[in-house]
């Protein structure tokens, strides 16, 4: 049986591959990630644990989209889009090479792909 997911679930589901990827590449080779948002490269094992987090926090967007728990969904418009502030922060405090909003930009598209998906869903269901 061929299950049909709403497009806010396909939104979350995208996004939670996302975090596997970029989880997977901070486990497996962190530095090269690092490197290329003008971080100091490291040895040690932070990283690699803040890389098995991103991909624990993956699962739930996975589990979340595969069961449509649509509350989730819109948690996670917060979240996604909150992070500016604190990256803006890291920014403007010179902590983070403003390259790094690069990668922030992703979860924006993901945010707004996701509160799109919903509000068009809501509308078609109140006609």
């Amino acid at each position: 049986m061929k299950m049909k997911f709403s497009r806010s679930a396909v939104s979350v589901f995208v996004f939670g591959v996302y975090l596997v990827l970029i989880g997977g590449i901070f486990i497996l080779i962190p530095n090269t990630l690092l490197s290329l948002v003008n971080l100091p490269t490291t040895q040690e094992v932070w990283i690699r644990l803040a890389g098995m987090l991103l991909v624990i926090l993956a699962f739930y967007y996975l589990m979340a989209a595969i069961t449509e728990t649509k509350i989730f969904f819109t948690w996670t418009i917060y979240t996604r889009m909150g992070s500016v502030v604190v990256l803006l922060g890291f920014v403007l405090t010179d902590l983070i090479s403003p390259i790094a909003l690069l990668f922030w930009l992703g979860d924006l598209a993901g945010a707004l792909w996701t509160w799109s998906a919903l509000r068009r869903e809501r509308l078609s269901s109140k006609t």
